[in-house]
């Protein structure tokens, strides 16, 4: 893992963000932000805190937060991309069969990313999505138990970030 991802001052919120509002940032605003969900096993592990404090950890602020269960349908269309895929039923299924901490994660001005947006610095932070191929010191390498449950899931491009807050969020 990348550990020198996200480093720089102490640092503080450096602007107010409402995510109702998601649609109306134009894409450039939102590169220093991403949302990360921890998922139902992990909750239910009593996870959340640890998956915080990696994120506070690197340097990055949470801007939202929200304890929510999500519905067939918002997971459905949360997971809506994956629609036709094999796995689409299970993503289904394990994302709403208890609840999520969904968080937006802004990486403040002053961190030196290396250029980096706030969805590859957090990518690099969680690891592959399969905990057997992620690295240790990442997220899913250490806490993850299967493809399944491998405690977080995160936008992976500004455009699923705008999507899926307008999902958890909206």
């Amino acid at each position: 893992m990348d550990d020198e991802a996200c480093q720089g001052r102490e640092g503080h919120l450096t602007e107010t963000f409402n995510p109702k509002d998601v649609h109306s940032y134009p894409p450039e605003a939102l590169k220093d932000k991403t949302l990360v969900v921890v998922k139902p096993d992990a909750f239910r592990r009593r996870l959340v805190g640890e998956v915080i404090r990696r994120f506070e950890a690197k340097g990055m602020d949470v801007l939202e937060l929200k304890k929510v269960t999500l519905t067939r349908s918002q997971a459905e269309e949360f997971y809506s991309v994956h629609r036709g895929k094999p796995f689409f039923e299970k993503l289904v299924s394990s994302i709403s069969s208890g609840p999520v901490v969904a968080m937006v994660l802004q990486v403040p001005p002053e961190r030196d990313t290396r250029g980096k947006t706030a969805v590859e610095v957090v990518r690099l932070m969680i690891g592959a999505t399969n905990p057997a191929e992620a690295p240790p010191g990442s997220i899913r390498g250490d806490l993850g138990i299967d493809i399944t449950d491998n405690v977080v899931h995160a936008s992976d491009s500004v455009e699923s970030f705008v999507k899926e807050v307008s999902v958890v969020f909206g």
